[in-house]
């Protein structure tokens, strides 16, 4: 039956962002209602970060066994049962879903209503036959895979990140649409697993990071056997038989790629469809819910966090913005949200990982900046893996503030972290060059880009001086 319910907070969305709101409202006693339409956990669960990551350890530990030679060590090729990975991925889906479950909300005493919800006024929210009312709203609805508009594509089958993991058979050739953080981490786990792989990308692949930095990951790519087109526009999309054939723009060239399967990867759109949002009086544009720095709408006792409030979409990010939310709407704490150290990681390999300000943006808001490389060839434990290429690259500004950071490298989103910590905490290179890093790590980079601060003046005429003049004293 439908019920009128009354709340201290309703939460639309239970992806990673909503349920952390829910979980902690409701355990700091508030009488919490959360609504989803869809699968409990959202995007990041059931189509995105793991699901992704576990395609990726089974596409590395196939490349792994095929690399082992080069330590010496004789092994036959992998043999990729396809289904059998697939297993693997929702296994771990599997595993982890009990923690997003309706049963763990409710056992901490939210009520969970599984349907559409959608604001009929202000105060008021309608899912499955209910009317709720609550004194604060959060939308955390998230976001869904970007299809362009491109003569054809309606016409295809085409998988994206919201289908694909559905797959029992492999693919032959996928031609991927798109450079991004999921086109090419898609890309790399499918050619590992013994796909032939075409992406193709309008502009650079992975244009956001640091172009040295991505050169280092577009070679992997290459010797991968990765076929990648950048600044080429896809401008037709037809069927071929039983696959696809792509028209795409090179230049002057005009070429056609045909493959056995497609995937879309050009980018996501906010989820702010079908919730009412005008009668809600909240504010909205195809780029997401227009929030103020303490994530409030245009109502401002409407919340919006995550992807559909149009900033950085990543997890972390939402779960960040679940304890903005909360000290607001709870504590009526005036909580801001800083998106300046917010760290970002594309997971192939070796990983990409990125933190705070690049070099352009650096030197536009500083002037007078330093770049500090180390290379990770110069690295023991790097050389002892035989998984030295790789770089670090940071940016201080002339007096060694530490600005941001990007890492090219095995375990970057690891080896991230200390410099996520300088950023938030304006951090000066000397405290990183000042640690004590245990040998032999790859986490010595961090140490040693840092002390290469300091390299011209330690170790410069003036020093030699110093120290000459001093022995003369005895």
């Amino acid at each position: 039956m439908a019920q009128d319910v009354k709340a201290d907070l309703c939460v639309i969305g239970a992806g990673s962002g909503g349920l952390a709101v829910a979980a902690g409202a409701a355990q700091m006693g508030a009488n919490c209602v959360l609504i989803e339409k869809g699968k409990m956990g959202g995007d990041c669960l059931n189509y995105g970060c793991v699901p992704s990551k576990a395609l990726l350890a089974a596409a590395h530990t196939a490349a792994t066994i095929r690399d082992a030679g080069r330590f010496g060590i004789a092994v036959r090729q992998p043999e990729v049962d396809f289904a059998r990975v697939m297993d693997h991925v929702h296994g771990v889906i599997a595993a982890i879903a009990p923690h997003d479950s309706v049963e763990r909300f409710e056992g901490l005493g939210v009520r969970v209503i599984q349907a559409q919800g959608r604001f009929t006024a202000p105060d008021r929210v309608e899912a499955g036959g209910d009317v709720i009312r609550a004194r604060r709203f959060v939308i955390a609805t998230g976001s869904g895979p970007l299809v362009p508009p491109i003569p054809g594509i309606d016409q295809v089958a085409y998988e994206t990140n919201e289908t694909l993991f559905d797959r029992r058979q492999p693919f032959e050739h996928l031609l991927v649409m798109g450079g991004g953080p999921i086109g090419i981490e898609l890309a790399q786990a499918h050619r590992r697993l013994g796909a032939r792989v075409t992406v193709v990308e309008m502009a650079s692949i992975l244009n956001l990071d640091d172009p040295e930095l991505v050169g280092i990951v577009r070679d992997r790519l290459a010797e991968d056997g990765i076929d990648i087109h950048e600044n080429a526009k896809i401008t037709g999309v037809e069927k071929s038989g039983g696959g696809v054939v792509l028209t795409v723009e090179k230049g002057s060239e005009v070429i056609r790629i045909e493959g056995s399967g497609l995937l879309v990867a050009a980018g996501r759109v906010p989820n702010v469809n079908d919730l009412g949002l005008e009668a809600a009086g909240v504010a909205y544009s195809r780029h997401g819910i227009e929030v103020d720095a303490r994530l409030r709408t245009t109502a401002k006792h409407i919340f919006a966090i995550g992807d559909v409030a149009g900033g950085p979409q990543f997890t972390h990010v939402a779960g960040y913005h679940a304890g903005i939310v909360i000290r607001n709407a709870l504590f009526r704490l005036p909580a801001k949200a800083d998106h300046g150290a917010v760290p970002h990681v594309t997971y192939t390999m070796p990983e990409l990982a990125a933190v705070g300000l690049g070099a352009i943006e650096a030197r536009d808001r500083h002037g007078d900046i330093r770049i500090l490389r180390f290379a990770l060839a110069e690295n023991d434990r790097a050389r002892a893996e035989r998984a030295s290429d790789g770089l670090i690259k940071v940016i201080a500004t002339a007096k060694g503030r530490i600005l941001g950071a990007g890492i090219a490298a095995p375990h970057a989103g690891e080896l991230i972290l200390p410099w996520v910590l300088a950023v938030a905490k304006k951090l000066c290179v000397k405290d990183m060059a000042n640690v004590i890093a245990p040998y032999p790590t790859l986490g010595e980079i961090s140490k040693r880009a840092a002390g290469s601060f300091y390299t011209q003046k330690l170790f410069g005429e003036g020093t030699r001086r110093l120290v000459r003049l001093l022995a003369k004293l005895g």
